[in-house]
């Protein structure tokens, strides 16, 4: 569809550190390729930083919403990439001021902020979409045509330190992409929630493994941390006749298969070996669903901005925001409850 056909998206970006910078320039790159869309401002609490990124990206920095709102009323669309304990205060100015928000996740602090932001969205009559880009992972999007009924996960998100988001723990940093990604593929009530965490290098929780069971009778395993040496960003689910990986980085999507194996694959067995380790035995049918690959964040954002130009409902609305988020804090009371019980504040760091 060409530009003309479309109207003309005014779009700013708030807070812009390194997520927010990221925004910025998916916003610019569509801009430059021809999308009908327009970065007019970036907005930081640091003047500096906003105008470092203004200048990269070829627009003006200011260092509130009222003072880009002033120069810049005709802003239709706006990332909200601030601190999370400030997504409250930020997504609701924006909204008041009929603006559409896209916020990065945890969608807010607490559910009760949760409840307020989507109250402002209904009042306002705005789009507030949640910012779980892995939804948009073109893995992810594949395996959905293969969902029967997931009955056990296990997910792995492994990443080496970094000093960036230490306001939140690895919960609400990086298992909630995961959380969120379980319960739209389970669609099942959470029963049971059982979790262990450390903090290791922060104030706060860095490794963490939960358990939880779903009323489905569906069982999920997760370990997170942000301490590890290596990056693994992996998904497992095991369903009837099939066992299905999810490598969120490469984007890779593997499908062992029993319901459509025939009894003349046995005998090709020693030759079909070679290509994967299970391959050989009995009853396997194996293959790789075509993944059309794409950046996760740029998907995101593409529909994010269909849904302001159509005023439909995004993929991930912020209901299920607070669902993760809800999920999230439930773990952390977990590891909380677990720690009390263990008598792992004695080796809290002072």
């Amino acid at each position: 569809m060409s530009p003309d056909s479309k109207d003309l998206i005014p779009v700013a970006v708030v807070g812009v550190g390194v997520f927010g910078r990221n925004h910025a320039r998916v916003y610019k790159e569509l801009e430059q390729q021809g999308e009908p869309v327009r970065l007019v401002g970036v907005v930081d609490s640091d003047l500096n930083r906003a105008d470092e990124v203004a200048r990269e990206f070829g627009c003006r920095g200011f260092g509130s919403v009222q003072q880009m709102l002033t120069t810049h009323s005709e802003v239709r669309a706006a990332s909200v990439a601030v601190p999370t304990t400030q997504h409250l205060p930020i997504a609701r100015d924006l909204m008041e001021s009929g603006i559409d928000v896209l916020i990065e996740k945890p969608v807010a602090a607490t559910l009760a902020e949760a409840d307020e932001l989507m109250a402002a969205a209904a009042a306002h009559k705005r789009i507030a979409q949640a910012g779980h880009l892995e939804r948009f992972n073109p893995a992810v999007r594949a395996t959905l045509p293969l969902l029967t009924k997931p009955m056990f996960f296990e997910v792995h998100r492994l990443s080496v330190f970094t000093p960036r988001s230490l306001d939140v723990d690895v919960v609400l940093d990086l298992m909630i992409h995961d959380l969120d990604v379980v319960l739209s593929f389970a669609d099942s009530p959470v029963k049971e929630v059982r979790a262990v965490g450390l903090p290791i290098l922060s104030g706060k929780t860095d490794i963490a493994n939960v358990r939880l069971e779903l009323e489905s009778g569906c069982v999920a395993n997760f370990t997170a941390s942000r301490v590890s040496t290596e990056r693994v960003r992996k998904l497992r689910f095991f369903q009837p006749h099939q066992y299905v990986s999810i490598d969120y980085a490469r984007q890779d999507v593997l499908v062992i298969d029993v319901s459509r194996a025939i009894p003349e694959a046995i005998a090709s067995a020693a030759s079909s070996a070679a290509a994967h380790p299970l391959a050989g035995f009995p009853g396997m049918h194996i293959e790789k669903p075509k993944v059309e690959p794409g950046e996760p964040l740029r998907l995101e954002m593409e529909s994010f901005l269909e849904c302001v130009r159509t005023r439909s409902a995004p993929r991930v609305t912020g209901e299920d925001g607070r669902a993760a988020l809800a999920l999230a804090l439930d773990v952390n009371a977990a590891i909380a409850e677990h720690a009390e019980r263990a008598g792992l504040h004695r080796f809290a760091k002072s």
